[in-house]
């Protein structure tokens, strides 16, 4: 993560860099040519590309420093806008190309290889299959899972399946919402992770459904979160961290080094 950093700040300092050469020598020279045709600002005797070329030798010979830090500022700055522009749209592009390829995977593939470090499998949401009535502590397995997944590096989890693969569907969950359908398990799906996560993660999470045998299952697609995630337990915050193939609570000396190691 440092390493990572750290070529984060090389790439802003490249991109202010490029940005104030680019204002001293190239914004510079295109406003000297304005002043040049609409100010006449000479004596007659120069042609516009010695106006320009006698102008920007002042700056980098540093007689006009006044002038030559406005267009470096300036140039900076556009060049850290860029920069920042680029990096986010970067960002997105890695997003969407993750997403495709998680995506592209074939579910009955991922039934057949069962729970790993970056799959998990859970029966139901809220509905408990074995008493056969709601069970709340159900969707508190759900978040723990997810957060293991948001501190780690991200994953699949399939909703209406059971340990072994087999499937179970959504239909039982249904009954249990407002809206008994795909949306409306979607909807507590985001609610649950809002209140017991942070709003901010929601939009780490990819969900969709998919149809098999006549049975929904929810499929959520984790994308690692850029900051500690802490689910309430038991008076006070814990932080889950996928591990194997399973999701764990890390004890204090743990949770500190894996955060300072991970996010710094």
């Amino acid at each position: 993560m440092a390493d990572g950093r750290k070529n984060m700040l090389l790439r802003y300092l490249a991109s202010i860099t490029f940005g104030a050469l680019f204002g001293v020598l190239l914004i510079q020279p295109v406003n000297d040519m304005v002043i040049f045709h609409m100010y006449e600002s000479h004596d007659g005797s120069l042609t516009p590309w010695q106006f320009i070329y006698h102008n920007l030798l002042k700056s980098l010979s540093g007689q006009t420093n006044t002038k030559t830090l406005y267009y470096t500022v300036v140039g900076g700055v556009l060049g850290l806008l860029l920069g920042l522009v680029f990096r986010f749209i970067r960002s997105k592009l890695d997003t969407i190309d993750s997403l495709n390829q998680e995506l592209g995977k074939d579910l009955a593939l991922l039934l057949s290889q069962g729970e790993g470090p970056r799959l998990e499998f859970k029966s139901s949401f809220r509905w408990d299959l074995r008493q056969n009535q709601a069970n709340k502590a159900l969707e508190v397995v759900i978040i723990k899972t997810l957060a293991g997944f948001l501190n780690g590096d991200g994953g699949t989890l399939l909703i209406g399946v059971s340990d072994e693969g087999a499937i179970t569907g959504l239909k039982a969950d249904y009954t249990l919402l407002k809206k008994s359908d795909a949306d409306g398990f979607e909807q507590a799906v985001i609610t649950a992770v809002s209140t017991n996560l942070g709003a901010d993660l929601c939009q780490n999470l990819h969900i969709v459904f998919h149809q098999i045998e006549g049975e929904d299952i929810c499929r959520i697609i984790i994308k690692p979160a850029p900051r500690p995630v802490y689910l309430v337990r038991e008076g006070g915050p814990r932080l889950y961290l996928r591990t194997g193939g399973g999701t764990r609570d890390m004890n204090i000396q743990e949770a500190t080094a894996y955060i300072k190691g991970r996010w710094g």
